[in-house]
């Protein structure tokens, strides 16, 4: 036989759960009533899930041009044959026109191109290290790169979707990259200037004030003209998580150095250096998790930035050049209006920055007010 728990015992059974709640009990069960956040959490997972698997989702081998592709417009896929499920796009039929002269494909409904899961297409590496050639989405006994447009094509004929997925997983490393960099430097160069005061505390304060005062435009050109054209990919991408990271830091480290001058004085830190404890395990042992939200809020705004700075750079030819991959590179072609006009979707690139960087804020927003879960 059952018996009925009154509602005062449920109180007293709820009150006894958070009093022996860990820290990050406490910041979970109040993450997951922010409904944003929430969404903005699946958001940016399937993001970083489409980073891990960019090369399975791409169908077509993002590299491989054609003249005769030029341009076409995204395909729309056609779940249903009748009755029956039978994904499929419509082919394309291509006619020369007596104005122009340019060769103009149009969808024959008559000829349908069915699509298959799980089929074999270009070859690469899944996360660098095993060699495969399997892919979601592809055309049995038929060439992707010949067969299916989801998303259209650029200038060059490259299926837009395929690069797309690469250019993602570009774009959001150098974040996470960039970010990861900004953070230590803000954190221990904050942390040693607001922990020491003094001297030190003059020059990291006068380092900050002069990285601040330099415009960002300028600075960029210049750090982008310094890089050797005929330096691979791999280099020039290092070098500008490195730029990113080097300029990201001075905001953080103002807010790591207030708290700190705060903080140097309380209990806890005194008794931390009476046990003996090094400077670095006092900052981030002791002193970091202290104000968790505030450093929480600040890289989920960063990263972002980060991933605008990015953007912004290469769409301006500052930053990542082709054959790389990210979505500055790919909406480069977007800078001709007459070229977005004809072509819009051109623009697509443009969407998941967007998403990504609201997504980010509302993450942001939700993951500061779980860090105080006693506010």
């Amino acid at each position: 036989m059952s018996v009925a728990v009154q509602p005062q015992e449920q109180e007293t059974v709820a009150a006894q759960r958070i009093f022996v709640a860990t820290q990050w009990q406490l910041m979970w069960w109040r993450f997951r009533k922010h409904k944003l956040a929430m969404a903005a959490a699946i958001i940016l997972i399937l993001f970083y899930l489409a980073v891990i698997f960019a090369d399975f989702l791409a169908y077509a081998d993002p590299h491989k041009s054609e003249a005769q592709r030029s341009l076409l417009s995204p395909q729309p896929i056609h779940w249903f044959d009748g009755d029956s499920f039978r994904p499929h796009v419509f082919g394309l039929t291509g006619k020369r026109d007596p104005k122009t002269f340019k060769r103009v494909y149009q969808p024959d409904p008559n000829l349908k191109v069915p699509l298959k899961f799980w089929v074999e297409g270009y070859e690469y590496k899944f996360l660098g290290l095993v060699k495969t050639n399997r892919h979601l989405l592809g055309v049995e006994g038929a060439s992707a790169e010949e067969s299916i447009f989801l998303l259209g094509t650029d200038l060059q004929g490259r299926d837009l979707f395929s690069r797309l997925m690469l250019a993602t997983r570009l774009s959001m490393v150098i974040g996470l990259a960039g970010v990861a960099m900004s953070l230590f430097l803000g954190i221990l160069l904050g942390g040693l200037s607001g922990l020491y005061g003094g001297a030190v505390d003059n020059i990291i304060q006068r380092l900050i004030e002069i990285v601040r005062s330099i415009p960002t435009i300028p600075l960029w050109m210049a750090l982008a003209a310094s890089v050797p054209s005929e330096w691979p990919i791999t280099r020039v991408y290092f070098i500008i998580t490195l730029i990113l990271g080097i300029i990201g830091w001075t905001t953080l480290a103002r807010v790591v150095r207030g708290r700190f001058l705060s903080l140097r004085t309380e209990d806890f830190v005194t008794a931390a250096e009476l046990a003996g404890a090094s400077q670095l395990r006092i900052i981030f042992r002791h002193m970091v998790p202290s104000f968790l939200s505030h450093i929480i809020a600040a890289t989920t705004l960063a990263l972002p930035a980060m991933i605008i700075a990015e953007t912004s750079l290469s769409f301006l030819g500052l930053g990542l050049r082709a054959p790389a991959i990210s979505w500055g590179v790919l909406l480069q072609q977007a800078q001709n209006i007459q070229a977005v006009a004809i072509s819009p979707w051109l623009l697509y690139p443009a969407a998941p920055v967007i998403v990504v960087v609201l997504a980010f804020n509302f993450l942001g927003d939700g993951l500061r007010d779980a860090a105080d879960p006693y506010g």
